[in-house]
């Protein structure tokens, strides 16, 4: 296992939280990934995970769908309809127990920007 292996391995196992978030993504992206990365953009950051299950399974995204996952992921992100502002964001792919997962970092952004016309946050967990 290489060191980004076991760095994403150890992500993965924190589990979920306010900078961390995992999808299910076989063959084509769900629509609440871009709420996710606008709520990361308008918080502290993030890195959001593709190809994992919420339990942190890894599952992997279909090898024939990445091209067309990634170039989705961007045409959408820099749809001002989509997400306003725009931001520019690369999608990584990484191999963690030899499956393919997208790897996306989303910075803190200094704007707030809105996913279809909403702002979306990520909440702290109390108690």
């Amino acid at each position: 296992m290489d060191m980004k292996e076991h760095q994403i391995l150890e992500q993965i196992s924190q589990g979920e939280g306010v900078e961390l978030e995992f999808k299910t993504c076989l063959n084509q992206l769900n629509r609440d990934v871009y709420e996710t990365v606008c709520a990361f953009l308008n918080r502290h950051g993030g890195t959001l995970f593709l190809g994992v299950k919420d339990s942190g399974e890894i599952q992997g995204v279909d090898p024939s769908a990445i091209t067309q996952i990634k170039k989705d992921f961007v045409t959408a992100i820099n749809n001002p309809q989509k997400l306003y502002p725009p931001a520019y964001l690369s999608v990584d792919c990484v191999v963690a127990q030899g499956k393919t997962i997208l790897n996306i970092y989303v910075p803190e952004s200094s704007q707030v920007h809105r996913c279809n016309g909403r702002i979306f946050s990520r909440n702290t967990a109390c108690g």
